[in-house]
């Protein structure tokens, strides 16, 4: 066993358990701020420096693809310490260290756990033959056995992914890019139930369908079947029927991995956990033992864990404010997606299914045409409080920045697929926040374009690679890219510049 000590002995240590995008982002955000004074350690499991995990179906069919995250000579810092292969396994919160796998100990004056999430597991009778989408060895072992597969078999291979969520579909659009038969199984009765409505989920599976997929909902499965080698050969359903199945492929969601707040039998329980896992934190994001930080998927706050890139990055920016005495308080979670497949164009935000009282709906749906659009407003049809778009899901990326604020146009404008022509132009206010991911505002990307924000020598930015670099929008997930490219291209019209279409 090793105990590793700070260098210098006065820096403030903090330790930072996990190496995830959550991770990444606190390191990010302290390295920002300045490092005098301080010694981060980050340890990880993983043998990887933290990667993207919204972009894993990318290496899912391109096994080389670079999913590292930010600029990787940050960890060249002094005062940041990456460390990986070193999983945290225990912490002492009396003698303030805690320890690893390894038998290391590492002493923390403030400690930050971001350990994320694991894929959930199907309790059924065949499941140790599956395959689960949550890390790159997860998606390299897919990519490997679908290729091997197609090999021995000599013909396309059936795919079968239960779960009919983001990334379950995710999954299937990239077992069909390797050559594969999608397959999409889910027991509730439309996809992506928890950010469609009914009529939503019947556009979104047209869709799906269209594309070649084969759906089954509604109905769950029982058992994975196999042959005496262990090779998978179906699916056997709750009502009898059974899919044919080379490969199947679970993405049923995930469950925080809160392992190190749980005390060992017959010990005191000092973490308080939510009901179905995860940290209680505040809104400063620290846990009922002062110096204990939670944040991304393995922190419960209002009762909710979630899997989302925005609220984890906001985690992590908290925490470090806080560290430098700031007052940052986590405003609760933005639960807005959009899904990344190509042909399939559908996003949901907001208060989606209309739970606010009084609050009004107004939907365009084409169910030929897999073309669903709902917005949600206030009764006096004044206020956005949501809305779901399927099919054309174009007024998004204008609508999302302005969710709680006052419309410019009447609802209905929107509903663009009904033959109304385009979305009424929208100026975002300065405090109106479009890249929901890094949580930048409107304001700060004119400010760089006109040359008075935080970019380099407060240079004027006219290119939107530039843009992107000098404000972090639209550098996750990418779905506010198209409105980011539109406010450079009028801020640069406003100023009598040639706009340049790199």
């Amino acid at each position: 066993m090793t105990e590793y000590t700070s260098n210098p002995e006065t820096a403030r240590r903090v330790v930072v358990a996990g190496g995830g995008p959550a991770a990444h982002r606190f390191a990010e955000a302290m390295h920002t701020r300045g490092l005098e004074g301080w010694h981060v350690i980050v340890l990880t499991e993983e043998a990887h420096l933290p990667y993207d995990r919204v972009a894993l179906s990318k290496a899912l069919t391109e096994m080389d693809h670079d999913l590292t995250l930010g600029d990787a000579s940050m960890w060249e810092h002094d005062s940041l310490d990456l460390r990986t292969g070193e999983r945290v396994a225990r912490i002492n919160t009396e003698s303030k260290t805690v320890e690893t796998a390894a038998g290391n100990t590492y002493p923390y004056d403030d400690l930050v756990v971001a350990t994320g999430s694991n894929a959930a597991r199907l309790p059924i009778p065949g499941a140790e033959h599956t395959h689960v989408y949550r890390t790159l060895e997860d998606v390299w072992a897919i990519n490997k056995a679908i290729t091997e597969l197609t090999e021995k078999l000599g013909r396309q291979v059936n795919a079968v992914t239960i779960g009919g969520g983001l990334l379950g579909l995710e999954s299937a659009a990239g077992t069909e890019r390797l050559g594969a038969r999608p397959v999409v199984i889910d027991g509730a009765a439309w996809l992506m139930a928890t950010q469609l409505d009914e009529g939503a989920g019947e556009a979104m599976g047209r869709l799906i369908k269209a594309k070649g997929f084969e759906v089954h909902g509604g109905v769950f499965p029982s058992e994975v079947l196999s042959d005496d080698d262990g090779q998978v050969t179906g699916v056997l359903m709750a009502d009898g029927r059974i899919i044919d199945a080379d490969i199947v492929i679970v993405a049923i969601g995930v469950r925080p991995r809160d392992e190190l707040f749980r005390a060992p039998e017959g010990e005191e329980q000092v973490f308080s956990l939510g009901p179905r896992g995860g940290v209680v934190i505040s809104d400063s994001c620290e846990t009922e033992i002062p110096g204990v930080w939670a944040i991304g998927e393995v922190a419960n706050f209002g009762g909710m864990c979630l899997g989302l890139v925005a609220p984890a990055n906001t985690m992590a920016e908290i925490v470090a404010d806080r560290l430098h005495g700031g007052q940052a308080t986590f405003p609760g979670f933005d639960t807005a997606t959009k899904l990344k497949l190509s042909g399939v164009d559908v996003a949901s935000f907001g208060d989606a299914f209309a739970k606010t009282e009084h609050a009004l709906e107004i939907v365009y749906a084409d169910p030929a045409r897999g073309v669903y659009q709902k917005i949600v407003t206030t009764d006096d049809a004044k206020t956005l409080l949501g809305g779901i778009f399927v099919g054309d899901a174009t007024p998004y990326m204008s609508l999302r920045p302005l969710l709680g604020r006052e419309l410019p146009a009447e609802p209905g404008a929107y509903l663009t697929a009904a033959g109304g022509g385009d979305a009424p132009e929208t100026e975002l206010p300065d405090d109106a926040i479009l890249c929901s991911c890094n949580n930048v505002a409107a304001g700060s990307i004119r400010d760089a374009i006109n040359g008075c924000g935080s970019c380099e020598g407060n240079a004027p930015v006219q290119e939107l690679g530039e843009l992107k670099t000098c404000t972090r929008a639209g550098t996750q997930c990418g779905s506010c890219v198209p409105m980011l490219k539109k406010l450079l291209e009028g801020e640069l019209k406003k100023s009598g510049i040639e706009v340049s279409k790199a």
